[in-house]
């Protein structure tokens, strides 16, 4: 199978940093979902997009400044390829997938990490996009089809951050419900395995 990976979690969580040290350090395609969302209730809409290029290998980039959409990209799935955005980590996009990560944060962090990076642009618009990503947690569980919860006091890192929390005592997002996966530590390793599961030797011939 051809090494997909998604990682998913909510807004603010660490997914961009982890995703990008990932591309540059592999080469694997990177598509976020930013360009996919079809505006600010897109978050399902952008989903299922997810579905959509996992199953053809093709995109529409969302025109963000015009609110419509824009020119067709290509991805080639005979390459690893990583998909990073809220929404990745559906039960349709694991099933063509190879491998999700689920990266966790509380809510407060979170909040100020992306309004920090997105500013005034954001900030209207966080709550309404907070009720969508509850409501896609709900539904999907997306920390039950990870394969591995990552931290995300410092995802990026390569070595670090305990495993995110479990339990009464946890600090992760309240809204998610308890998984079900194991949460992988974030051990010093932990690029050198993701960078092995994004080796294009893995393609199967």
């Amino acid at each position: 199978m051809t090494p997909i990976l998604l990682i998913d979690g909510r807004s603010g969580s660490g997914k961009t940093e982890l995703a990008s040290r990932l591309a540059r350090e592999t080469g694997a395609q990177l598509v976020r979902m930013d360009s996919l969302y079809p505006g600010w209730g897109g978050l399902d809409g952008g989903s299922a997009l997810v579905t959509e290029l996992l199953a053809t290998g093709r995109w529409q980039r969302w025109d963000w400044a015009t609110s419509t959409h824009a020119e067709w990209h290509n991805v080639d799935l005979a390459r690893p390829l990583i998909v990073e955005g809220c929404g990745a980590l559906s039960a349709a996009n694991r099933a063509l997938a190879s491998h999700g990560i689920w990266i966790t944060l509380d809510a407060a962090t979170r909040k100020r990490r992306a309004l920090a990076r997105d500013g005034d642009a954001y900030a209207p618009h966080w709550d309404e996009w907070a009720a969508q990503e509850e409501a896609f947690i709900a539904r999907e569980n997306p920390a039950a089809l990870a394969d591995e919860i990552v931290d995300g006091v410092n995802a990026s890192a390569p070595e670090s951050a305990a495993p995110a929390s479990t339990g009464p005592g946890a600090t992760p997002d309240s809204t998610a419900p308890e998984s079900t996966a194991p949460a992988t530590s974030t051990r010093p390793d932990r690029f050198a395995r993701w960078r092995a599961l994004l080796d294009p030797a893995r393609v199967e011939q």
